[in-house]
């Protein structure tokens, strides 16, 4: 940890679309571009005051008029004059009160080393069985009643009930998810992004977390 800045295991960042890089071999690899934006300390949790250590790290910098009272009551008490307005925890094993109020350094994230990237995947609305699980359907010919619905989803008078978690029409996407083991290409502190192989999580311009991979180093 710096005078003004503190090392943590994941930051969050805004997913800005993707692209494609070439390497020394003339090899074509799709990439992520990931804006990086400030990540700042706005509380410290600690094991005997909260149960458990942890650093809540404050995001995403909008006009003071959008931001709520509590909001600005936690950016004042944390000493940041951003007008941050999204807040996410980062658990550590050990957490310092100084940390308070400092930017989140990219000491983690070097080019060649694995991440694990969360976000919220798109939605795609309300889908039938066979968009959302892949299902096979019933025929597609003339005079055939079963084209594309799920079919029987129980047993008579045994179980006489529909199990939970039963493959069912319903919304699709807009979910949390997690991709790991995603290398970093480059990072660009100058310009403020990041590129990562492959694709991410979300829709563009959405937030997405990237941390330390926990399966790779």
């Amino acid at each position: 940890m710096s005078e003004t800045t503190v090392s943590l295991p994941a930051i969050y960042g805004i997913k800005a679309g993707m692209t494609r890089v070439f390497d020394a071999n003339g090899n074509h690899i799709p990439v992520t571009v990931v804006k990086i934006i400030p990540n700042i300390i706005s509380q410290v949790k600690t094991a005997e005051k909260d149960g458990y250590n942890a650093y809540q790290v404050a995001y995403h910098e909008k006009r003071e008029s959008l931001l709520t009272e509590p909001v600005k009551g936690t950016l004042k008490k944390a000493g940041i004059s951003k007008n941050l307005t999204h807040f996410s925890e980062v658990k550590v094993e050990n957490v310092d009160a100084a940390a308070l109020g400092k930017e989140v350094a990219l000491d983690a994230f070097t080019p060649n080393t694995f991440i694990d990237v969360t976000g919220t995947s798109k939605g795609k609305g309300f889908q039938g069985v066979m968009k959302r699980y892949n299902f096979q359907g019933g025929p597609a010919s003339h005079g055939s009643h079963f084209h594309r619905r799920p079919g029987s989803i129980g047993c008579r008078a045994t179980p006489a009930r529909v199990f939970a978690n039963k493959k069912m029409p319903g919304q699709m996407g807009n979910e949390t998810v997690t991709v790991q083991n995603i290398q970093v290409l480059e990072v660009n502190t100058k310009d403020g992004y990041l590129l990562v192989r492959g694709s991410v999580p979300g829709s563009k311009n959405g937030f997405i977390k990237l941390a330390k991979a926990i399966k790779k180093s």
